[in-house]
């Protein structure tokens, strides 16, 4: 593990000759550059349709981070976590072929290439236990269920990864180092216009999202604790500028909302901005979002969030998207005081931007790959390609999530047929006090476009594959977990659910959106994200969703506005008491709780299996052998309540793609524009879609 006070490992920039600090006064310039949540996309490449993808990548990123190098003197490259998984490459290390301890994480082998000079955990960090995470990062986790000495200082990252509020209950301290302050060296300019070489303190503190204990609770639970993000960097701030650090950085793997200061926030980054002095910069993530944003239809957009000078409550402050499609720039200019040799910032100078890898548009074009990048996972990248291309089945229609949450089950049936059975035997076998339960299934389409127009489960008919599989389920961290709910719950889940759709007026004339996302200009923070649109698809169980009605708030519930009407389960409405066993993954039955059942509610968990939801898939299509359209992607359990209204309903998906809800039996869908240029800040990426309500 690295130190809390680091050696010199690299200059930022210029010479690395040793010179005594001037004793005039001298300026320089220092640009912070940041990657974040990339997820393990080092090459572009998607695994599932194996092929290039020149949208993603650390191999594209990695040209600007070299640009970003010959643009400024001194630079300092942080990662802001979420980086070991995300991809096959990353489960085929963690789970297919386990990587060996006396063998660097390849995602890490890339980075050391970049020469990165710090990074915090992820949420995503935790998604293959403490085990394998401390092993990756060379060792030294004293935490319960670990062994310390798997893994060495030589195997491990190569920069130090920082993160303050996560503490072992074993030891009470931090899991890993809370903060590093690095010694650097600096290209300056002294007032008499000579060159010069200054040293430089910089302290960098590491936050992640607290959320980890909910939704890695299975891995997480008794060993470890975690803190509110804002009160951690408070308490840490005043102790690295006693060190003696100059600038002071907090990567925080989290984002921004200005909707209320809530302790253990998931995205604290507008108040840690706002209540911790002494803050010379925050780099953010998580949210997979971009700021500062200077387009039309900017993701943040409150007080204090300045998209125009990139800075938060006067914090510069930086988000660079994710899966390596941007680089993050926060450019300083530094003056030097000769008398306490101590550096301050000039902030009427500072410049904040995020620079993306695409360059061009019609057709979209993109700088080009960084061939050291590419050397350092060649092995991997083979392996993993054998090994998604083995086939496990055959399915004789296309299953995809282009329409999936307006009707099309093609892609979520298969995955909830596959859960239902896993948990269903495991009651009959282990369970029997619930052996008389109906067991049902929920998933959701995790893939519904929000990351491009690419990111959407698209399995083509035919051979189905490892792949397959993967791109079915696209959280390899998820695992099974069966919860014991009530018909009026169900009712619940289901509201919570119709959450994904605006209130749509009958009556207007205008143009109005569907989908609560995004795309169509909903801010992120009262977006409703496709991944949460959970849908039942048993023959069991019927109900309609009328958008016409509010948007349901389980903690404030209005008689008579419920979105889902004529719920039956086996031809009658459905009786609020009876039980049910849901299957569903640990991130909805540990997390989500209290936005279905309400604030300060539990479901009551049944059986937390160890295994995960993608491999129950890809073990169920390999007993399965035969997918048909007929038996495992048309039985839908839901539809829009009939209501004609007098203007256009649209909503945003995938381009030339009408024949995969004609194919669905989805008749009242049609394209109203073949790309969206110029609609809420489209860029031509996606087509424009309308739904007749009416039908």
């Amino acid at each position: 593990m690295a130190g809390l006070l680091a050696a010199s490992l690299a200059a930022c920039g210029g010479s690395d000759d040793d010179t005594a600090p001037t004793a005039q006064s001298a300026t320089a310039q220092l640009a912070l550059l940041e990657t974040t949540d990339l997820h393990y996309y080092v090459r572009s490449y998607n695994y599932y349709s194996d092929k290039e993808d020149p949208t993603v990548g650390l191999e594209r990123t990695a040209t600007l981070i070299h640009q970003a190098r010959k643009d400024f003197a001194n630079t300092l490259l942080v990662d802001n976590g979420d980086t070991i998984q995300g991809t096959v490459l990353g489960t085929y290390e963690a789970q297919v072929a386990p990587i060996p301890p006396t063998q660097q994480l390849t995602m890490y082998k890339a980075m050391a290439s970049l020469k990165y000079d710090a990074s915090v955990l992820g949420n995503h960090e935790f998604n293959f236990g403490l085990p394998y995470l401390s092993q990756v990062l060379g060792g030294g986790l004293d935490v319960a269920g670990v062994d310390p000495t798997i893994g060495s200082k030589a195997t491990g990252p190569g920069f130090p990864i920082v993160t303050a509020n996560v503490t072992s209950l074993k030891t009470g301290k931090p899991l890993i180092d809370p903060y590093v302050i690095l010694d650097r060296q600096l290209t300056a300019t002294q007032a008499d216009g000579k060159a010069v070489t200054l040293p430089i303190k910089i302290g960098v503190i590491g936050v992640t999202t607290p959320g980890i204990q909910n939704w890695d609770k299975d891995k997480l639970d008794g060993k470890i604790s975690t803190q509110d993000g804002r009160d951690t960097v408070a308490r840490y701030v005043p102790e690295v500028r006693a060190k003696g650090a100059d600038l002071v950085f907090v990567l925080l793997h989290g984002g921004m909302t200005a909707a209320g200061y809530n302790a253990n926030m998931e995205n604290p980054g507008y108040y840690i901005t706002k209540d911790v002095p002494g803050i010379d910069g925050i780099v953010m993530g998580h949210e997979h979002n971009t700021f500062p944003d200077r387009g039309a239809n900017p993701s943040y957009k409150f007080a204090g969030a300045d998209n125009a000078k990139g800075t938060v409550n006067g914090v510069p402050a930086v988000m660079a998207s994710s899966w390596g499609k941007a680089l993050g720039v926060i450019n300083y200019a530094l003056k030097w005081d000769a008398g306490t040799k101590k550096w301050s910032v000039d902030t009427t100078k500072t410049d904040v931007q995020v620079r993306t890898t695409q360059t061009g548009t019609n057709p979209a074009q993109y700088v080009g790959s960084d061939q050291t990048v590419i050397a350092a996972v060649q092995t991997l990248h083979d392996k993993t390609r054998a090994y998604v291309a083995s086939p496990i089945g055959t399915s004789d229609f296309r299953m995809n999530s282009m329409f999936a949450e307006v009707g099309n089950v093609g892609a979520l049936q298969l995955v909830n047929q596959a859960q239902q059975a896993h948990v269903a035997k495991y009651v009959q076998a282990n369970l029997p006090q619930y052996a008389d339960l109906p067991v049902l299934s929920v998933t959701a389409p995790f893939k519904a476009g929000f990351s491009g127009p690419t990111d959407f489960t698209d399995v083509a008919q035919g051979t189905l594959t490892v792949a397959a599989a993967a791109d079915l389920y696209l959280y390899d961290n998820n695992t099974i977990n069966a919860v014991k709910v009530s018909g009026a719950q169900i009712k619940l889940w289901l509201e919570n659910a119709a959450n994904r759709f605006n209130q749509i007026d009958p009556a207007k004339t205008t143009d109005q959106w569907l989908l609560n996302d995004s795309k169509t200009g909903v801010q992120p923070g009262a977006a409703f994200p496709g991944y949460n649109f959970d849908v039942f698809t048993s023959p069991d169980i019927r109900y309609e969703i009328d958008v016409t009605k509010p948007k349901y708030n389980v903690n404030k519930p209005v008689a008579g506005e419920e979105r889902i009407q004529n719920l039956t389960y086996k031809g009658q409405p459905i009786d609020p008491a009876q039980q049910f066993i849901v299957a569903t993954n640990n991130y909805r039955a540990n997390s989500s709780a209290p936005y279905i059942l309400g604030t300060g509610k539990a479901f009551d968990i049944v059986w937390a299996s160890p295994d995960a939801n993608r491999e129950v898939v890809l073990n169920y299509v390999k007993a399965q052998k035969t997918v048909t359209r007929a038996s495992n992607g048309s039985t839908s359990s839901w539809r829009f309540a009939k209501t004609p209204t007098a203007g256009k309903v649209l909503f945003k998906s995938a381009k030339d793609a009408l024949n995969v809800a004609q194919d669905a039996g989805l008749t009242n869908i049609s394209v109203d524009r073949a790309d969206d240029t110029g609609v809420n800040g489209g860029t031509g990426t996606y087509a424009i879609y309308r739904v007749d309500l009416g039908k």
